[in-house]
């Protein structure tokens, strides 16, 4: 295989997407669309993500040092893109109808559609230049029932719960198809 050196780039390196969810000041839920996610191990299971740039959602986790982090599947993506393109200071932000819920063990808001929600507690903030790594706990998380079931593989749970991700400013369903640039899957939204 043929190399060619490029600029610093992650291309072709699809990454899961997540909505993370925080309260504000006044209490209100609030939900960004993030990507920068994964695992560590530190004696347990723990996520890093980071959030670049200034963000309402940033600053709630600043704060509060909580946060939850909700699987984007198909089903939720037009929800994920609008809540992603829409600055969390826009006071008609969170009026989309989503189905929201709470925590079980750390006051954060998770979304009752997704199939996977990750209760976090930041342990470590990592400042960088214009963003900050988290360490985190997991301290909960909360699963769709039908992910327990023993006779169904994990190659059909995961394409029931269809699980979105992104690379190049473009959405991948679990199948590997294109769901629209950004900005666009948004669009089928009734408002």
């Amino acid at each position: 295989m043929s190399k060619i050196s490029t600029k610093p780039n992650n291309d072709f390196c699809p990454q899961t997407l997540f909505l993370y969810g925080t309260y504000d000041e006044d209490g209100k839920p609030d939900f960004g669309l993030f990507c920068w996610f994964s695992y560590v191990w530190d004696g347990e299971l723990g996520v890093m993500c980071c959030i670049g740039g200034n963000k309402l959602t940033r600053t709630n986790i600043e704060r509060d040092k909580v946060f939850s982090a909700n699987l984007v599947t198909e089903e939720l993506l037009p929800f994920a893109d609008y809540l992603g393109n829409v600055k969390g200071e826009d006071p008609e932000k969170m009026k989309i109808g989503l189905d929201i819920g709470k925590g079980e063990v750390l006051n954060v808001p998770i979304l009752n559609n997704s199939p996977v929600n990750f209760e976090l507690e930041v342990k470590e903030f990592v400042q960088l230049h214009d963003g900050e790594v988290m360490i985190c706990k997991i301290r909960n998380v909360l699963q769709d029932e039908a992910l327990f079931a023993k006779d169904v593989s994990t190659e059909e749970k995961l394409a029931k719960i269809a699980p979105v991700k992104t690379t190049k400013v473009e959405y991948f369903g679990y199948d590997g198809k294109s769901r629209g640039a950004w900005g666009e899957p948004m669009k089928a939204l009734k408002k």
